[in-house]
């Protein structure tokens, strides 16, 4: 493992390290204006949803690393309060690309990137209508986290009022992944796709106490060719299979397999095709049924 201390780095070195490893970072393409009403937009990934009681997202337009300036969305931040924060999907990412131009103060946006502004209900800022979900927000604190190029500012706001598009919705109300079309930011100029492939499941143990990797027989914990992830998801299983559903597995896959020391890549395959199919219980029990 190579070692960095951030103190004695430099900083755009340690600034791409963060950016490649913290990743992927939601883009929050946020929306303000100044005391006379000029709009600005431009995208931040340094950014994320921290509380619901009462709702906290946070973004940081932080201090330019090279010449140590603050931008433009922050000073207009400090002179009226407010932002619409607008989610950013793949059908508008090049445009939000567009808007990171560092053009000169006064530039609109909205006008270089294409992109149509809708008045806002509570807030001053415009939206932004081609973006998915508009949350209208109030400033409730700015912390400076320092005076250096490269450090950040934390814009701590509460939503007043979120805008959905019903397109972006399944039948139960809920956002749905694959509609919504989510990217976000990578290092260097990378981005990824939230959406297709990319999109999986992983049951949260929040309604049940999983038995624990401790818990499972020696030879599977140990197995050579069962992965992290497989022994994470036959852990999260409530209680191991009892004797009679052992004895009856064995019974039926006897034939198959002669015994977990001669066939363990064999048996290791099988219960990880179980598990893709999130036949969690049977993996176990077809697993422990070779031991």
């Amino acid at each position: 493992m190579i070692k960095l201390d951030p103190a004695l780095e430099p900083v755009p070195r340690i600034h791409q390290i963060l950016l490649g490893s913290v990743a992927p970072r939601p883009i929050a393409l946020a929306s303000t204006v100044d005391t006379h009403g000029n709009p600005n937009l431009s995208p931040f990934s340094f950014f994320n949803v921290f509380g619901v009681n009462p709702t906290t997202l946070i973004f940081s337009p932080s201090r330019r690393g090279r010449v140590n300036t603050t931008k433009d969305t922050f000073e207009n931040l400090k002179e009226v309060p407010e932002v619409v924060i607008n989610s950013v999907n793949y059908a508008m990412v090049q445009q939000v690309n567009l808007a990171s131009t560092e053009y000169p103060k006064g530039v609109n946006e909205f006008i270089k990137a294409g992109f149509t502004p809708l008045i806002s209900e509570k807030v001053k800022p415009f939206r932004v209508k081609e973006s998915p979900v508009q949350f209208e927000c109030q400033v409730r604190q700015i912390i400076e986290t320092g005076d250096k190029g490269g450090a950040g500012n934390l814009i701590i706001c509460e939503i007043l009022l979120i805008h959905l598009d019903e397109n972006i919705l399944s039948g139960n109300g809920m956002i749905n992944p694959q509609k919504i079309d989510l990217v976000a930011r990578m290092g260097a100029d990378y981005y990824c796709r939230a959406s297709g492939q990319a999109v999986f499941n992983v049951s949260k143990p929040l309604q049940k106490v999983g038995i624990g990797i401790d818990q499972l027989p020696s030879a599977i914990r140990n197995s050579r060719f069962l992965t992290g992830n497989d022994l994470g998801k036959l852990g999260n299983i409530e209680k191991l299979p009892d004797d009679d559903q052992i004895l009856n597995c064995r019974a039926h896959n006897k034939e198959v397999v002669s015994g977990w020391d001669e066939a363990e890549s064999k048996i290791a395959r099988y219960a990880q095709k179980l598990l893709k199919e999130n036949k969690v219980s049977e993996a176990l029990t077809f697993l422990m049924s070779f031991l």
